[in-house]
């Protein structure tokens, strides 16, 4: 399964939180750094065609999981709310070519873990 974890308390402007994604979506170098280009570079989640770190299989899924949303909701809640669309938006795209959706987005309020039994 394809995971990217993202923590929202990094996100504290645009600069941040395209040096956090281009990280963490492993984008190519000449990433344009705005939220047409981070959708370009997800929309091809199954090809491997560099755009990201990823090429998906037939029918799996990239989870997106976001740690302190709290954090990025008080720090940047237009960012975050931009993030949460463009995330649909690239579903949307697969859909409309009549494929599954391939992203996931799970927003989590903190980073503790459940304890291990």
């Amino acid at each position: 399964m394809a995971e990217v974890r993202i923590d929202g308390a990094e996100i504290t402007s645009w600069d941040a939180f395209h040096n956090v994604s281009a990280v963490a979506f492993g984008f190519p170098d000449f990433y344009g750094r705005n939220m047409n280009a981070w959708i370009d570079c997800l929309t091809h989640l199954n090809e491997g065609d560099g755009m990201s770190r990823f090429k998906l299989e037939p029918d799996e899924v990239l989870t997106i999981r976001v740690v302190n949303v709290g954090r990025w909701r008080q720090q940047a809640p237009g960012i975050l709310d931009e993030f949460v669309d463009c995330t649909a938006f690239v579903n949307q795209r697969y859909v409309a070519t009549g494929q599954a959706p391939p992203v996931q987005l799970i927003l989590c309020s903190d980073t503790a873990q459940p304890p291990v039994a």
